[in-house]
């Protein structure tokens, strides 16, 4: 099996991997990814051990135990760019001899959920309630480098969606990948499901006007509106999409739950947004034990 160059596959001098400084003995199985550095802790906080703390740029890493079972919580920061970098180095730790820089003959299937905020599309999912992604609607253009095969059901309703909202050939190439089964049987219980849109962007690319006008002031509404069959866009954030697709492609099981703490059809914000995050921790790592 021939190596991958140094140039592709970056280790630093301790032999961790480039970006997020890490060994493969030290992630778990089970990995639960957060945007926010120091939603790290939070998380880690409910570990009855914690058995490694190490931090690279905005990738923070706590592995630990929670009800004996073993876990890790990394930060991948904001954005599907970075989620490019984190999941392609996660996968490259358990699949990849970082040695001989050759891929194993036998791989591994790692569990990624995602805890994260998000803006509700839809006016009866309201603020501090939680979501858990279906599908992740990719808006921001990051799969399109990659050669994602999607299922019939896939390519049905990204064709819809992009009829329904075109880009114009300006915008990125829409795509769309499902979470994993296993995953969101055991996640979904007790919040609202749906299609969550990833956008590249926190302003203009949510429909945000401080002093530049977006390019598209319809995207809300065609959002809003987007069905098909039972299907809906229930709301939005900055990574989904990108964690489906990626471990789709990687052989990975994955899923994503949120606090919604902005609506933007009623225009309300989450009164305890910090409280609802807690809930949504506990709850999580109470079912990810279970695995």
């Amino acid at each position: 099996m021939s190596q991958i160059p140094e140039s592709e596959l970056i280790l630093n001098h301790d032999g961790s991997v480039y970006h997020l400084n890490l060994h493969p003995y030290e992630i778990a199985p089970v990995i639960i990814n957060v945007g926010d550095p120091d939603r790290v802790s939070m998380v880690s906080n409910y570990f009855e051990k914690i058995e490694i703390k190490k931090q690279k740029r905005e990738f923070v890493t706590h592995t630990g135990t929670y009800k004996g079972k073993r876990m890790s919580v990394i930060s991948t920061g904001i954005g599907t760019d970075n989620i490019d970098i984190v999941y392609n180095e996660l996968d490259a730790l358990v699949n990849i001899d970082l040695k001989t820089r050759t891929i194993k003959e036998k791989l591994t299937s790692l569990d990624l959920v995602r805890i994260g905020t998000s803006g509700a599309l839809q006016a009866e999912i309201e603020v501090d309630h939680f979501v858990c992604s279906r599908f992740g609607l990719g808006l921001d253009g990051l799969l399109n480098f990659y050669k994602l095969a999607n299922t019939q059901e896939e390519e049905e309703i990204i064709h819809a969606f992009r009829k329904h909202y075109p880009n114009h050939g300006v915008l990125p190439q829409s795509y769309i990948s499902k979470s994993s089964d296993k995953l969101f049987d055991l996640l979904s219980l007790d919040s609202f499901a749906g299609i969550t849109a990833s956008c590249s962007g926190f302003y203009g690319p949510q429909m945000r006007q401080l002093r530049l006008e977006p390019a598209r002031l319809d995207m809300i509404d065609r959002l809003n509106s987007f069905r098909f069959g039972e299907h809906r866009i229930t709301n939005f954030e900055m990574e989904t999409g990108a964690m489906f697709g990626l471990a789709s492609l990687l052989g990975h099981q994955c899923c994503a739950v949120n606090v919604i703490v902005a609506n933007r059809i009623t225009q309300k914000y989450a009164k305890d947004a910090e409280g609802s995050m807690h809930r949504l921790i506990k709850m999580t790592l109470d079912r990810l034990s279970t695995l």
